[in-house]
């Protein structure tokens, strides 16, 4: 099927997953990832686009994802880093798990499980307030790069954000996607509005 005119196209890669058996929240934590699944990456970069924009939220584990695909085989340009694709920021929630802090009787975490796209963590942001961050980034993105595939590295919040924006969606209606480590989504921007080809693609090898 050809493209419409003008059409942008945002493969939506997750960072290889964080090495963590304890299950704490990330956020915005500046973590390592794990990137030995080398076959993986092969059969990611055999699915990614040639000459394309390479745009990541600044994260740790975000380079070293980019650092695996070139190990594999995809040339890629150098990245542009893009504060506004980061992780949601969990606050001093972060470093923790959800059994710690269920276990500490933190005042803050019933309001948050009843309603989790609205309720801020303690010095941290909501995932309302982090879907308009990921659009305006997004907005201003497709706009300087329109017509171009744009490879964002990023987090499973990010990528939520982006379906929010692209579906037309209430956030907390994105919070059930699924978006394992290392899976790709594809958005694309189209002249009227957007167009989701695919959620949470994982390599079949």
């Amino acid at each position: 099927m050809s493209m419409p005119q003008g059409t942008t196209r945002w493969w939506w890669l997750r960072h290889a997953p964080i090495p963590d058996p304890e299950g704490r929240i990330a956020g915005q934590l500046d973590l390592p990832c794990d990137t030995s699944d080398e076959d993986w990456f092969r059969a990611l970069a055999n699915r990614l686009p040639r000459n394309a924009v390479l745009v990541e939220s600044g994260l740790m584990r975000c380079a070293q994802t980019i650092g695996a695909l070139e190990a594999a085989g995809l040339a890629l340009p150098p990245s542009q880093v893009e504060p506004g694709l980061i992780e949601q920021d969990f606050g001093r929630w972060q470093g923790h798990n959800w059994g710690e802090l269920a276990s500490a009787k933190d005042p803050e975490l019933p309001a948050f499980w009843r309603d989790p796209a609205s309720a801020v963590p303690p010095a941290g942001e909501s995932f309302s307030v982090m879907v308009e961050r990921v659009g305006d980034a997004i907005a201003r993105l497709t706009a300087e790069h329109e017509g171009r595939d744009i490879i964002a590295v990023a987090h499973a919040g990010t990528i939520r954000a982006a379906l929010t924006v692209a579906l037309g969606i209430a956030p907390a209606a994105a919070l059930a996607f699924v978006v394992e480590p290392l899976s790709l989504t594809r958005i694309d921007a189209l002249s009227g509005g957007w167009r989701v080809v695919g959620v949470n693609w994982l390599p079949d090898y």
